[in-house]
């Protein structure tokens, strides 16, 4: 592992592999994709809790360049995905490009040998750049609840699932986000009772999931990335199209939650979409029955084997999952990643994320950083962006083949960034809704997850590498960098 490489990729999830795939198609084999885990599938391969499943259609949940066709159901579940990504790493002939087990536990710019410096848990690497894949949700976030450590029974989070029956426990479930809000039926299903501790309702929409017929053909991809971006019209605050999308959720919730007492509970006082919108149709139905209990309040202890709530309440229980989600909005890889100035990632980011095209930073040259700032969607597939990121790597790489490098973006480039950022996400339910989520960092108030546009516009502005924001950029070179699609022309 010590000889230089081209290009280092850390993460072995859908962005990571995605980049091997197309570096490897481009004819580029001097990189090396770096993964903590004895496997690929990131996201998918951590989180086997039942009733885990993708809420994007299954069509649009695969790479445009490898469609899968033979998806089983209208959305995939977790194993399926996985299985997806694991056969993809071995169809494009990766095998040799992966380091599995490898930790990386620092990288550090050299700016005399222009070439980022690594530590990993099985050796030094040096390599000329480094793209960051480690994704959003692969540190799990667990709370600090007194008593915590000390409850004798099973204590896990959701993304770290503990195979073990749950037939016949008292099961208590911390959180209803997206995770809960698949697993909890699941659970219901084994367990003598759960309880399920809720500081926040989630807007609910109807999911139409279904099991496709033999030889039925799955959905077009094209139309249904149409159908995914009208949603975007939803997530602009006091649109017609908000609401009509928080119509259809109460609607949903009426229909499924008759008693009045239950359905007040449940639901949340905040625009639909400001918190990450869930799709179920059997969330309500767990909630109704007589072993599950809804607890409208966050755990304040744990005392033995009782969980305390913040509102004095007590349970008994056997079982505790933190359905907690990760920790988002300060990425722990952030602290590794030194740049040309000594300081580290998550020092530059510490009035929240942010970057020049949602993939470079100021200040660490060579440093690609793939689903990070910015780079999520609240209405569309992942992939949409994840793929615009991939190709602005591979323009990149070129214009350094081309150059020589290194290539950073200039201080002017990412503030502009930031400021367009900062000025279309106030107009959105995510800023305006009403709620606190992980889309938004907690300090600053900024919103840092999500791309505040369509999908469309990122691959169009994003997809292709421009050289102009860059310092030591030839003049003329390429295109400016120009907002494109403001937000009253958005609407």
């Amino acid at each position: 592992m010590t000889a230089p490489l081209d290009v280092a990729v850390v993460g072995a999830g859908l962005a990571g592999v995605g980049l091997g795939v197309r570096l490897r198609r481009a004819g580029r084999t001097g990189f090396t994709v770096l993964e903590r885990a004895d496997d690929v599938g990131g996201t998918w391969r951590d989180n086997v809790y039942p009733g885990v499943a993708c809420d994007i259609p299954s069509a649009l949940y695969s790479y445009s360049f490898l469609s899968q066709p033979r998806w089983s159901r209208v959305f995939a579940p977790g194993a399926e995905i996985h299985r997806y990504v694991r056969d993809v790493a071995r169809s494009e002939g990766l095998a040799p490009h992966l380091r599995l087990g490898t930790d990386l536990t620092s990288a550090r710019w050299d700016d005399d040998a222009s070439a980022w410096r690594l530590t990993t848990s099985r050796g030094p690497l040096t390599a000329r750049v480094l793209a960051t894949a480690v994704g959003r949700l692969s540190e799990p976030r667990v709370p600090e609840i007194p008593g915590l450590g000390t409850f004798p029974g099973r204590v896990f989070h959701s993304a770290r699932w503990d195979r073990s029956s749950l037939a016949g426990l008292r099961v208590a479930v911390v959180g209803t986000g997206a995770s809960a809000v698949q697993l909890v039926p699941e659970v219901a299903r084994q367990a003598a009772s759960v309880v399920v501790l809720q500081r926040t309702p989630p807007w609910v929409l109807p999911r139409g999931d279904r099991a496709y017929a033999p030889g039925e053909e799955p959905p077009d991809r094209a139309t249904l990335a149409e159908e995914a971006e009208r949603l975007f019209d939803a997530r602009i605050a006091g649109t017609r199209a908000e609401a009509e999308l928080r119509s259809r959720a109460e609607e949903h919730l009426r229909a499924q939650v008759p008693d009045p007492a239950l359905r007040a509970l449940v639901t949340p006082d905040y625009a639909v979409g400001c918190k990450r919108a869930l799709f179920s149709d059997d969330w309500y139905p767990a909630l109704r029955q007589p072993h599950v209990t809804l607890e409208p309040s966050a755990p304040a202890a744990v005392e033995g084997s009782t969980v305390v709530a913040t509102s004095g309440a007590r349970y008994e229980v056997d079982v505790l999952v933190l359905a907690t989600g990760f920790e988002t909005t300060r990425p722990p890889f952030a602290h590794l990643v030194t740049g040309r100035d000594g300081h580290t990632l998550a020092e530059h980011w510490s009035g929240g994320m942010t970057s020049h095209a949602s993939t470079v930073v100021h200040g660490f040259p060579n440093l690609f950083v793939l689903d990070g700032p910015n780079a999520g969607l609240g209405h569309h597939s992942a992939l949409e962006v994840i793929e615009a990121q991939i190709g602005y790597v591979l323009g990149a790489l070129d214009h350094l083949d081309a150059t020589g490098g290194p290539l950073e973006v200039s201080a002017e480039a990412e503030a502009a960034y930031t400021e367009e950022v900062d000025r279309r996400a106030a107009e959105t339910v995510w800023l305006r809704g009403g709620c606190r989520s992980w889309y938004v960092d907690e300090r600053s108030g900024r919103l840092t997850l999500l791309w505040p546009g369509r999908a469309t516009e990122f691959r169009e502005r994003f997809g292709t590498f421009d050289p102009a924001p860059f310092h030591g950029a030839v003049a003329g070179a390429g295109p400016s960098i120009r907002a494109v699609g403001k937000l009253s022309g958005d609407r």
